[in-house]
């Protein structure tokens, strides 16, 4: 058994779904995340000015002595795969998990991967994707707009901007027929009710976040790491802009009803 905190990071609110997924199956865990709001998105920036901030973000969780650190960003996760780090803490990202249950989740064989333009150009999901089954046919597809509309909270299915974007990105998806859609971002989940309505039925969305919690809670049981707490565990919530704003998107995709410390931080003095 462990009680030390789950430490879950993203260049913005995206990873909030995560720890709605880890909230879930782990009630018991504390948590704390870190939202990197002053500089999202992550995805539109250089490799290595990506590998910098997460380098930063995972020395700002290592300070709260977490057991567990969970990259719920698709950009880090991917660039992150090839670089060697010498961490005090498991660190694990998205892709993994994810591509997983893509891969068991497709009855044609075609897989679409929407996600930010790092990840798409990195080929992360794809290489993992084949390394598992090579007759899968998989079609990517960078998606810019998604993050801006979920961090200003543009995200139902009647929002103009947003259907306008999820159409103009969504249609090579549908000419090619994929049946199960990776959301490799994880500010996408935000805005699947969008997604699935353009993608019509029977096509299965992945959570990369969601994925990733459910790695989570099968990893800690497994080496025995899981709280032994009995009572609700707490959420640290932490954000490097406008805590107001962070706020906002907290109880717009969380609920009103959490009861949650939230805190902002700078992470320009975490080396």
């Amino acid at each position: 058994m462990n009680n030390a905190a789950i430490g879950v990071f993203d260049s913005g609110v995206g990873g909030l779904t995560c720890v709605e997924e880890i909230m879930k199956l782990m009630p018991h865990e504390n948590i704390v995340y870190l939202g990197d709001t002053a500089r999202v998105p992550y995805g539109t920036r250089s490799k290595e000015t990506i590998i910098r901030y997460a380098k930063q973000d995972i020395a700002f969780l290592e300070q709260h002595n977490v057991k567990m650190i969970l990259v719920a960003c698709g950009t880090v996760s991917s660039v992150l795969a090839n670089v060697e780090h010498n961490n005090k803490t498991e660190v694990s990202g998205v892709v993994q998990p994810t591509v997983h249950a893509a891969c068991a989740a497709t009855r044609n064989n075609r897989i679409g991967i929407i996600a930010t333009g790092a990840t798409i150009k990195s080929g992360s999901y794809g290489k993992v994707i084949r390394g598992i089954s090579p007759d899968i046919k998989v079609i990517g597809k960078a998606c810019p707009m998604f993050v801006p509309l979920v961090e200003n909270g543009y995200t139902s299915p009647d929002c103009p901007p947003a259907v306008f974007f999820a159409e103009e990105y969504l249609e090579c998806m549908k000419s090619e027929r994929v049946d199960t859609l990776i959301l490799g971002c994880t500010h996408y989940p935000h805005l699947s009710e969008v997604i699935s309505q353009v993608m019509g039925e029977g096509v299965k969305l992945i959570s990369s976040g969601a994925e990733l919690a459910k790695y989570a809670l099968k990893t800690m049981t497994y080496n025995d790491q899981l709280a032994e707490r009995k009572e609700q565990g707490s959420l640290e919530l932490y954000c490097t802009d406008s805590e107001e704003l962070f706020a906002e998107n907290v109880e717009k995709f969380l609920g009103k009803n959490i009861n949650a410390k939230i805190s902002k931080c700078n992470l320009n003095l975490v080396i």
